[in-house]
């Protein structure tokens, strides 16, 4: 007995510091400049086809810091790059445009994704002038 309650105070010790208090335990709103975005990027171009769109894309936001998971086409076309914010806060979108230099922030919560926002790349989406696929 005195054993099991040893290992929860030194669990709870550990989970909330010498402090007693569970604040570091927090984690920064998605907004935040230093917050883990998990998004996926899609082309949604479509014809004529711009094939490595969508890894440009995926590799122009990685240097900004955002963490891709996933790239590829989409099922659908759209003329305008389009930010959907699956979950979290509407500034992680509004980050990600900063990134691709434009496009249009929605918030379409969705969970089933499993990513924070998804990445439509429209026709109007032109890659940096250095950019390779």
């Amino acid at each position: 007995m005195i054993r099991r309650v040893a290992v929860l105070l030194a669990v709870g010790w550990a989970a909330c510091g010498p402090s007693g208090r569970r604040d570091h335990l927090q984690t920064p709103a998605i907004g935040n400049a230093d917050a883990r975005v998990v998004t996926e990027v899609l082309n949604a171009a479509g014809s004529p086809p711009r094939p490595g769109l969508a890894r440009i894309g995926a590799r122009t936001l990685r240097e900004a810091g955002i963490d891709v998971v996933f790239y590829g086409t989409a099922d659908t076309t759209v003329d305008s790059t389009l930010i959907l914010v699956r979950r979290g806060d509407r500034r992680a979108g509004e980050r990600i445009a900063r990134a691709l230099g434009g496009g249009k922030v929605r918030d379409v919560p969705d969970t089933l994704p499993r990513v924070d926002v998804t990445v439509l790349l429209g026709r109007d989406w032109i890659p940096p002038p250095d950019a390779r696929p």
